[in-house]
């Protein structure tokens, strides 16, 4: 069976956001609509100081999880920024199950697994009958995890230091050979 919901996993710091954000890249070179949701480090002099959202089509910005946000769950020394999550996070993956061909999620984890809207977004892209590129955090436990990688059109990749420069272009050929 072909895969169409490629889970990439892996320790912190070998790239799995880079991986799939050169994956995406190489996709809408090839003319397809990919849209979702990034998340990435911000850093004030160095020190992260949280996690930004991008929602991949429209370009909006939000935090995911800031050192200085007053409410919210905490995970770690940051506080989730739930608003933004389900408004932008979670947004942007609804949107790109209607709009796009293919959808990207970084990443389902600790944080982003408050916000209910986020895990019925990607129930749906789940659902969906298009490809997800989705990063799974490492260690994170929760039944909407399990269900994505117990799929049978689900395929779990591992990003290492060794595999992780060929990892978006086995990606990409994934994709297109599941777009063809």
């Amino acid at each position: 069976m072909q895969k169409r919901v490629l889970l990439l996993t892996g320790n912190p710091g070998t790239g799995k956001t880079t991986v799939l954000m050169k994956a995406v890249s190489t996709l809408k070179e090839k003319g397809y609509c990919v849209g979702g949701m990034i998340s990435r480090e911000a850093r004030e002099g160095g020190t992260r100081v949280g996690f930004e959202i991008l929602d991949l089509s429209s370009g909006r910005r939000g935090w995911l999880a800031h050192v200085n946000q007053k409410a919210g769950p905490q995970v770690g020394k940051y506080r989730v920024n739930k608003e933004d999550l389900d408004f932008i996070g979670a947004k942007a993956i609804a949107d790109a199950v209607e709009k796009c061909a293919v959808i990207a999620i970084d990443e389902i984890g600790p944080m982003e697994l408050f916000s209910e809207k986020f895990k019925e977004a990607v129930r749906k892209a789940l659902e969906s009958r298009k490809p997800v590129l989705a990063v799974v955090h490492w260690k994170a436990k929760d039944r909407l995890i399990s269900e994505a990688k117990r799929r049978e059109d689900s395929e779990t990749l591992t990003v290492t230091q060794e595999n992780r420069d060929k990892m978006p272009e086995t990606i990409a050929q994934k994709v297109l050979t599941f777009l063809k």
